[in-house]
């Protein structure tokens, strides 16, 4: 019977070694998500340049030509069948003149009523919107879309392209919101015309309901329709001075 064969006993491991071995057996790091570095700032083209220049000097015509006469006289003047149509021709180049359109919504007013003048305001303040769309699309949107950088300017353009009838809801809804800047910002952005331009009509009435009636009324200050529509008017002031007041850059401590 052969003797049993000694047990070899285990080799000792040095801690070196062990690392070596862990290091070589675990599974390698997956490397990094590469990071994007931002796209760099593209130049206007010579031509889209020149087409923003001639939308600037358009809009400064449309304003410096309100020195040369007066759409209250124009619109006074206006008679018969043809009325209707210069008064809505007279609103919506001011709108695009950079006219208060509070005070256009009062002269509708004073000249048609209540009952014709919301409609004819609302009806001038959508053609007003359409031609300043056009221009700003056409002439001015491929010089200034390149400069549509950083976070805040991100996120509005975004807005405005994937919920472009909320947004420009809401934007005209908002008594305090420029009307000419609102038009232009939609312009240049990607927001389609018939969202926009149905946002505008239905987001303009509130407002305009509220001067108009202000207009008719204001020969009888102390009658009911002047006194509410007055009430409104101060009720939207406070609150677009409250949202400017809210929105505010705070110092930080």
């Amino acid at each position: 019977m052969s003797a049993p064969q000694p047990i070899a006993a285990p080799t000792a491991i040095s801690p070196a070694t062990a690392t070596a071995t862990a290091e070589a057996t675990s599974p390698a790091p997956a490397p990094a998500e590469a990071v994007d570095p931002p796209p760099p700032l593209r130049r206007p083209r010579r031509g889209a340049l020149l087409r923003l220049g001639a939308l600037l000097v358009l809009i400064a015509a449309a304003a410096a030509s309100l020195l040369l006469w007066d759409p209250s006289a124009v619109l006074s003047a206006a008679s018969g069948p043809w009325r209707m149509p210069i008064a809505l021709s007279v609103y919506a180049f001011g709108s695009v003149a950079f006219l208060p359109r509070p005070a256009l919504n009062a002269g509708m007013g004073v000249l048609f009523g209540s009952l014709w003048g919301v409609p004819l305001a609302v009806a001038g303040s959508a053609l007003g919107a359409a031609a300043a769309f056009a221009l700003g699309r056409w002439l001015g949107r491929e010089a200034l879309r390149p400069l549509v950088r950083g976070k805040v300017l991100t996120e509005i353009d975004r807005r405005l392209s994937q919920q472009g009838f909320r947004s420009v809801l809401l934007v005209r809804l908002f008594p305090g919101a420029p009307f000419q800047a609102g038009n232009l910002a939609c312009a240049f952005s990607n927001v389609r015309f018939w969202p926009y331009l149905a946002g505008t009509a239905l987001g303009v009435v509130p407002t305009t309901t509220a001067y108009v009636v202000a207009g008719a009324s204001a020969s009888s200050p102390t009658s009911p329709a002047f006194l509410v529509s007055a009430a409104v008017i101060a009720a939207m002031c406070v609150f677009s001075a409250a949202s400017l007041w809210r929105a505010r850059p705070r110092r930080s401590a």
